[in-house]
């Protein structure tokens, strides 16, 4: 029987493109629910402004 592993997929969302009122950019990851509950943030590339910016969890 296989095990329950816990990790689940999330997406992440640019927080910086809504000010600067052009496109969102999202990103799709994995993360163990167990070892961090919270909301994961992460620098991501974001081509539409053509930086890094922080990109957080969604709902």
């Amino acid at each position: 029987m296989a095990k329950k592993s816990g990790r689940i997929i999330v997406t992440l969302e640019c927080t910086e493109a809504k000010a600067a009122k052009v496109p969102v950019s999202r990103y799709t990851t994995t993360k163990n629910k167990q070892k961090t509950p919270g909301r994961m943030e992460k620098m991501k590339y974001n081509p539409n402004m053509r930086k890094h910016t922080l990109h957080r969890e969604t709902k």
